[in-house]
């Protein structure tokens, strides 16, 4: 018997994602999450400030999910009941598509949230910082990116009863949301984050480019998991942590155990101001 037209075929990676996303509900008790959060490298802690972590699953017990091979990334999913009793969907970690996955896999989450009734998105990560005046361990809003991967998760055959894969991107990171973050630290400043597919770091002739682009960040995340988001109607509050100065423009060698450490440095921090911005959504 062939499947109704208005479900998706077994193999999409939407019918994947919902099936994601019956097993956290079955898993956290929580039929339905409000706002997902993916920490980036260094944000751990950050996890410990959002609220009552009310269940913890491996990614391992969850359908699509690959694991992550990078130090700083965990491998776990939290139900967290944050401020305003909302119930929050924390991605300890991410996967990256240089260590071999496809836009797809690594939008899985963002996908597996949206599915699990999340309408707001917020995404972290640490980055290099090319803005002038920029220092390490500063948070950065962002207001804009560069797509400089090649690649999108939009590719390739969508289902019928999704979206367009034309999907607008002039707003890419909500406005309303960027507001309600300077309200809680009216300090921040906005940028625009280049995402590259690394793992290397950038050549000091890549970072002037950069530069000369627009750029005011550097890194090799979000912007997938921002363009997946925004195809499935959510709303995209984006945060960035300088870690470290790009390539040319500091003076120690780059190295991901300094990502780490500033991150670590920073995140409780970090986790305040988004358990601040949480509570006002």
């Amino acid at each position: 018997m062939s499947s109704s037209p208005s479900s998706p075929s077994p193999s999409s990676p939407f019918a994947l994602a919902a099936e994601a996303a019956a097993a956290i509900a079955d898993r956290t008790g929580t039929r339905h999450h409000d706002v997902a959060i993916v920490l980036g490298s260094g944000w751990r802690p950050a996890a410990d400030r959002l609220g009552s972590v009310q269940a913890s699953v491996s990614v391992s017990d969850l359908p699509g999910f690959p694991a992550s091979t990078v130090p700083g990334h965990g491998g776990s999913v939290q139900s967290i009941l944050g401020p305003g009793d909302r119930h929050l969907l924390v991605f300890v970690g991410r996967v990256h598509g240089y260590e071999g996955n496809s836009p797809s896999a690594v939008v899985h989450g963002v996908r597996t949230a949206a599915a699990a009734g999340c309408r707001t998105l917020v995404v972290t990560n640490a980055a290099g910082g090319i803005g002038h005046g920029m220092q390490v361990g500063q948070p950065v809003l962002l207001s804009d990116h560069i797509n400089l991967t090649g690649q999108s998760p939009l590719t390739g055959v969508l289902p019928e009863e999704v979206p367009s894969r034309f999907v607008d991107l002039t707003e890419a990171y909500s406005p309303h949301l960027r507001a309600l973050a300077r309200e809680v630290d009216s300090s921040l400043v906005e940028g625009v984050y280049a995402a590259l597919s690394g793992p290397q770091y950038e050549t000091p002739a890549e970072i002037r480019m950069l530069r000369g682009f627009g750029a005011d960040l550097v890194g090799m995340s979000t912007v997938w998991e921002t363009i997946a988001a925004r195809h499935l109607g959510l709303e995209v509050l984006g945060l960035s942590l300088v870690t470290n100065l790009a390539a040319g423009l500091g003076a120690s060698t780059l190295s991901h155990d300094e990502v780490l450490t500033a991150g670590r440095v920073a995140a409780e921090r970090m986790g305040d101001l988004l358990a601040q911005v949480v509570s006002r959504l």
